[in-house]
């Protein structure tokens, strides 16, 4: 592959491998595809042109490694403040506020699910297990057919979706009151 065609040859695999990844990172397909073409050029300054066996997988690292730094840097953007007077952005939730949210909203899930009767709190703490196991293991390991392994599920998250109703949005009473 000369260095006049490379950008002629690679644009096709470039344009979908960015597409592809830029679904999964919400960065626009273009600003992936810049940044691979910057990756090679740099790489050619450095060390020389690509082989032609090794481009084509070069290009499709180079796009995913435009992807995850574009995911990180999403994570970490912090939107500016109002300018004028307005209202100030709300600021984001750190890191270790999100974790601990996240473990206590575990925590009141494992809960519940203890509360449940019959077979349910069993059942479901295996589905929430973290390993994820296929219906077959989960049949296997609960000593039941893998035929009513989902209606038993879904009884089960019916009776956990209605106990969670009943302690979360607890009716306010409307009417007269006795």
């Amino acid at each position: 592959m000369t260095v006049s065609d490379l950008p002629l040859r690679l644009r096709p695999l470039l344009a979908a491998e960015a597409a592809a990844e830029a679904h999964g990172t919400g960065a626009e397909a273009a600003d992936l595809e810049q940044g691979a073409w910057l990756r090679l050029l740099e790489h050619r300054r450095r060390a020389g042109p690509l082989p032609d066996h090794a481009a084509a997988a070069w290009l499709r690292a180079a796009v995913r490694t435009e992807g995850r730094g574009a995911r990180i840097r999403a994570r970490r953007e912090v939107p500016y403040a109002a300018v004028g007077g307005g209202e100030p952005a709300a600021p984001a939730a750190s890191a270790v506020e999100e974790r601990v949210l996240d473990a206590e909203l575990r925590r009141a899930l494992r809960g519940a699910v203890r509360r449940l009767p019959g077979r349910c709190p069993r059942l479901l703490a295996v589905m929430l297990s973290p390993h994820d196991l296929t219906y077959r293991e989960i049949a296997g390991t609960l000593g039941i057919s893998q035929g009513s392994l989902g209606p038993m599920r879904s009884r089960c998250l019916g009776c956990l979706r209605r106990m969670l109703t009943a302690e979360v949005a607890a009716p306010e009473l409307r009417g007269r009151e006795r």
